[in-house]
């Protein structure tokens, strides 16, 4: 079970002006199974989007970037199942011609349509299943099914990931409403492996996307379930402008930062959603590294822990085995590492003063923290002044069992 995590309800996720979605059921891995997500956008609708930097990247991510140079985007199509990752150029003429299938019920051109896909690699994308299962996804587009869609692009995870949240600017109501996806196979150097995020706000090209990368940067690009970046991870956010309000050409604008703080929290919500969703977690952590020389240092360090195994397994055991903590921090890479300014915490209790086991910690102190289903690793480097906090969770019987069987 996730880990302290919610399905939402349908009625917890509200429609956005100008964004309709459809599902249908394309049998694509399992019959009768709702895997296919087509997302319309209203013309005039401004979209960003961040893609996987996995050098093996999946034939829609190549074709997806490849569309947005050229044209604005005017539907999704999403597909559960099969990832369409190393396929070579059967998989590229596979996104193409789904593209080509949803032209032709809309009227548009290809290049307007973005293809997604998340599942199985190495398998060619079943074209036949998806241009079947198309017109019944175009035929119930609706506002009111995000519910639907953040069902349908589940693959290993056990719960939809899902938010909205309103605020108020210049006297209107604004909406955002976000979806993801994602369990394994997970440390994104972008964002997650799928999420979308809609707003009804106007907002300028230049804003969103500067609203998507710093929202990303502390959100999706702070989690890690098992170190490994998929080939197919994409982030996209939408704004309709349909709310009528002033459009936002300058994000360092007072309104600029008020959307962009609820934008913000929706993507570390799902963020959150996939690690505390990881396969087979028991335990949500934390892992805050202070006093570095700057960001990307403290970054180094927490990402070293959090993609330990020992420390994993430990944590998932409720051992407070802080030797591998510790072991984490010195195989990270830091050069010129003074050992006798370091402080490690276990939640509040502290397990390493100067470098060397605190005087007055006990084993049932560290097992009280790590008996715990949230977890909170505090490193302190004494360097600098730099900061930053990565999430995520631990290895259970469960993350083998699920990944042994992925295919079967």
């Amino acid at each position: 079970m996730p880990v302290n995590l919610i399905s939402p309800e349908k009625d917890d996720l509200l429609p956005i002006a100008g964004i309709k979605l459809g599902v249908a059921s394309a049998g694509i891995k399992t019959v009768g199974r709702v895997d296919l997500v087509l997302i319309e956008l209203i013309a005039g609708t401004t979209s960003s989007t961040i893609f996987t930097k996995n050098a093996f990247c999946a034939a829609p991510v190549t074709l997806a970037k490849r569309h947005q140079s050229e044209a604005s985007p005017r539907y999704l199509l999403i597909n559960s199942g099969n990832a369409n990752a190393g396929t070579g150029e059967q998989g590229m003429q596979a996104a193409q011609t789904c593209c080509q299938a949803v032209a032709e019920l809309s009227k548009l051109n290809s290049n307007t349509v973005l293809p997604f896909s998340t599942g199985v690699i190495g398998q060619q994308l079943p074209v036949e299943k998806i241009k079947t299962a198309l017109p019944d996804a175009y035929q119930n587009l609706a506002t009111d099914n995000w519910y639907a869609a953040a069902h349908a692009i589940m693959t290993t995870d056990t719960i939809a990931k899902a938010l909205s949240k309103q605020l108020e600017i210049d006297g209107q109501t604004i909406t955002v409403t976000g979806i993801a996806k994602g369990s394994g196979m997970i440390r994104p150097d972008m964002a997650t492996m799928l999420s979308y995020i809609a707003t009804d706000a106007a907002i300028a090209q230049v804003v969103l996307d500067a609203m998507l990368l710093k929202a990303a940067d502390q959100s999706f690009n702070r989690i890690s379930v098992d170190g490994d970046t998929s080939t197919n991870d994409a982030c996209v956010l939408m704004a309709t402008g349909q709310a009528t309000n002033a459009v936002i050409t300058d994000f360092n604008s007072a309104n600029a930062q008020t959307i962009y703080q609820v934008i913000a929290e929706v993507s570390q919500h799902l963020a959150h959603a996939v690690v505390r969703d990881g396969e087979g977690a028991t335990k949500f952590i934390e892992i805050e590294v202070e006093q570095g020389q700057d960001r990307e240092e403290c970054r180094q360090v927490a990402y070293t822990i959090a993609h330990s195994p020992l420390v994993k397994t430990a944590l998932f055991a409720s051992d407070p085995n802080w030797g591998r903590i510790l072991a984490a921090v010195g195989r990270s890479g830091i050069s010129d590492f003074d050992l006798s300014k370091v402080a490690i915490y276990l939640g509040k209790v502290c397990i390493v003063d100067g470098g060397e086991p605190a005087a007055d910690y006990t084993e049932e102190q560290g097992q009280q923290v790590t008996s715990q289903d949230e977890i909170l690793i505090r490193v302190i480097l004494g360097r600098g002044d730099a900061s930053d906090t990565v999430w995520t969770c631990d290895f259970s019987y469960d993350y083998v069992k699920i990944n042994a069987e992925y295919r079967s």
